[in-house]
């Protein structure tokens, strides 16, 4: 396990230059003091690992030095492999050059490593779209993409929910989403989010902008969507359900509701719970989602939400029976006619 470790660190500090002792704890799920006895064991062992102190310090290989390691295992080379999956890379434009690093990697590879890693290819894909959901086709991603990869500004006009606008960006990640590409990008000091398919022009800007320092795009979208799905469900409605009424809310529900969602364990003699389920912004919003569910749900409270409710479920009601009552008066002259 240390031996294992101590790698780790050595391709860890490669890749990243200067890694503080604590992500290095972090990476490798050990104590910072393990670190700071691992790191002396490199040392000892003549690896030239430096110290640099103060704020912006921390563990760095001598300039020039570097490591050579060729041996992968197992799991490892089957992960890479993984990473191949080709819908992305295609959309990216990097499905030739996936396809050819593909072919080194598995020409590299141990003879006895090679069957695993073909069978990942064949035996995992990935369907990024949801359920009876199409995955876009962005006319402007490849140019962003670009431009992120170089860290050039780019200009767009761009659609939104609300208006046509232009703005200029710096782009610092993209991220793709149940089908959908999103482009998180900087403008005037604050970083936003836009949808790459609502581009309508993009002009590609032959200088560089400077990445903002410790911009971490997982940390940034996680919190992004976070916010986002909290303004969609900012209130709460307490709803009566059946046992089945439960099983459709849990099916039906966005993963933001759903997890959110608190159920009382306690069942009144009809076997029903009292739920409380975040909802949208707007009674219509609350009531439409809320309908999915039929019968098997009763809404308490709020009660301009149960009063919405009261006001569609009649009005549904009556335009089933008009229109019940006007297919059988179709029938009826219909056979009228044909006796006649």
């Amino acid at each position: 396990m240390r031996a294992s470790r101590l790698l780790s660190i050595l391709t860890t500090l490669q890749a990243r230059g200067q890694v503080t002792a604590p992500a290095l704890a972090e990476a490798n799920e050990v104590s910072v003091r393990t670190i700071y006895r691992d790191i002396d064991a490199l040392a000892a062992a003549g690896i030239p690992v430096y110290a640099d102190r103060g704020a912006e310090g921390g563990y760095r290989l001598l300039d020039g030095y570097r490591v050579r390691l060729n041996g992968l295992s197992q799991p490892e080379a089957e992960a890479l492999f993984m990473t191949g999956l080709p819908g992305p890379a295609a959309a990216l434009g990097l499905e030739p050059a996936m396809l050819a690093a593909q072919t080194k990697l598995m020409a590299a590879l141990p003879a006895s490593l090679r069957p695993n890693a073909g069978r990942m290819q064949e035996r995992f894909h990935l369907d990024a779209p949801s359920w009876f959901g199409e995955s876009e086709q962005p006319k402007h991603l490849r140019a962003i993409a670009g431009a992120v990869l170089r860290e050039n500004p780019i200009e767009i006009r761009y659609q939104s929910w609300r208006a046509e606008k232009r703005r200029r960006i710096a782009p610092l990640g993209l991220v793709l989403k149940g089908g959908s590409w999103y482009l998180a990008g900087q403008v005037d000091g604050s970083v936003r989010t836009y949808r790459v398919a609502r581009v309508l022009d993009c002009n590609v800007l032959d200088e560089r902008f400077e990445r903002p320092a410790g911009f971490d795009l997982a940390a940034y979208w996680l919190a992004a969507t976070t916010r986002l799905e909290g303004e969609m469900h900012p209130n709460t409605a307490t709803v009566r359900l059946s046992p089945f009424g439960i099983k459709l809310l849990n099916a039906l529900s966005q993963p933001y509701v759903k997890t959110r969602t608190r159920i009382e364990e306690n069942a009144d003699a009809d076997g029903w719970r009292i739920a409380f389920v975040p909802i949208g912004k707007t009674v219509w919003h609350a009531a439409a989602e809320l309908l999915r569910l039929g019968a098997e749900a009763e809404v308490l409270a709020p009660a301009e939400l149960r009063d919405k409710m009261t006001e569609l479920t009649q009005a549904m009601a009556a335009r089933y029976r008009t229109a019940q009552h006007g297919y059988q008066d179709r029938k009826t002259r219909s056979r009228t006619t044909k006796h006649s």
